[in-house]
């Protein structure tokens, strides 16, 4: 197996290269400030944000995905 094979990524569908360093490159240039206040954004709609252990986030992702059809 090559490096190359060896370190690719597989991306969810719509992203590529290209649009992981777009990515990276806004939230290292972000600052603390405008981090804190995407974060608030975030948790005051409609979706909660949680912890969840490893092992459950195969189940929790179904079960969102059957709740979601």
């Amino acid at each position: 197996m090559s490096q190359e094979t060896k370190t690719r990524n597989k991306f969810p569908a719509g992203w590529d290269d290209k649009k992981v360093q777009e990515v990276l490159t806004h939230y290292e240039a972000q600052g603390e400030e405008a981090a804190l206040l995407e974060d608030e954004a975030g948790v005051e709609n409609s979706d909660t944000v949680m912890s969840v252990p490893h092992e459950l986030v195969p189940m929790v992702r179904a079960l969102i995905a059957k709740q979601s059809k």
